[in-house]
């Protein structure tokens, strides 16, 4: 089941209902921002350019940009990745902008709340800002909750790119994208017609028979057997189109553009099947047939 954009928004709410400040500070911040054309995410999954893995408490991927509450009684553990968590769509945000919030004094006591207000609707402000520059440069895609997972907008450009974030919710629809016409398609793999590659739909994550996962730098996917039994190697080289299987944050399957990969024989052994990303960018043009 998928949910509408007004279901999505007051689950989104919901999901930080405990927090009194981060709900009271993300709250005012899309009440007051009022543009439903930014789409908005809270505890996103975000890969940062250090390399580390936590939840962003506020985040809005058409803009590259993410928001962080330091409440205080955070710890160092705030954004701890719990095992929970381990299947969830993972934003790669190495080249997002970070701002932050502090909603404590020196004394670790609460701030006053006009002077919250006032620091709020200041970043308010640049996000509205930051969206004009976006669209002089042609770099905006608008929020279309009801076409998110449609392959249709990335038929009609004729492409898609890791950096836009491309998630479906099925594996038909990602297929549609390489010419496939058939009904729902439930196999891990793929076979593109006319072609020596094929599309995949991994789980990165520890699962009944396999323990894959996903580099942090996510240019490596490593398949491990559960047991750590030996792996039956393939005679030739192959090459996929990666579509991750994960949940997103209202726990709806989705399934995330990677990249094309490649097998590397040079660091796969007996106990480790390993890929390469070679592409982040694929033309449609270059798979379908006239």
């Amino acid at each position: 089941m998928k949910f509408s954009k007004d279901e999505y928004t007051l689950r989104n709410f919901s999901k930080i209902q405990h927090k009194k400040w981060e709900l009271y500070i993300i709250t005012r911040i899309i009440h007051f921002l009022n543009d439903p054309d930014i789409e908005f995410v809270c505890q996103q999954l975000l890969k940062t350019r250090d390399g580390k893995r936590y939840l962003a408490d506020l985040c809005f991927p058409s803009l590259k940009l993410y928001y962080e509450i330091d409440e205080a009684q955070h710890g160092s553990d705030q954004h701890k990745i719990k095992d929970e968590h381990r299947q969830r769509e993972i934003v790669d945000a190495t080249d997002f902008i970070e701002k932050r919030i502090s909603v404590f004094d020196k004394n670790k006591k609460d701030r006053n709340i006009n002077e919250i207000n006032i620091e709020v609707d200041a970043f308010i402000d640049f996000i509205e800002k930051r969206k004009k520059q976006f669209i002089s440069k042609n770099n905006f895609i608008s929020w279309n909750y009801e076409t998110k997972f449609s392959p249709a907008p990335h038929l009609k450009r004729g492409y898609i790119d890791v950096k836009d974030n491309v998630v479906f919710s099925n594996h038909r629809d990602a297929l549609r994208c390489f010419g496939y016409k058939g009904g729902h398609y439930q196999r891990a793999v793929w076979r593109i017609k006319d072609s020596n590659k094929g599309v995949w739909f991994p789980k990165l994550y520890k699962n009944n028979l396999w323990n894959n996962s996903l580099s942090d730098d996510f240019k490596k996917i490593i398949m491990k057997k559960n047991d750590n039994a030996k792996i039956l190697l393939p005679r030739r080289k192959r090459e996929y189109t990666v579509f991750a299987h994960y949940k997103d944050l209202l726990g709806q399957i989705v399934y995330k553009f990677l990249g094309e990969f490649y097998s590397s024989f040079e660091e796969t052994d007996d106990y480790q099947f390993v890929f390469i990303r070679k592409k982040t960018k694929i033309y449609f043009k270059d798979f379908i047939s006239k």
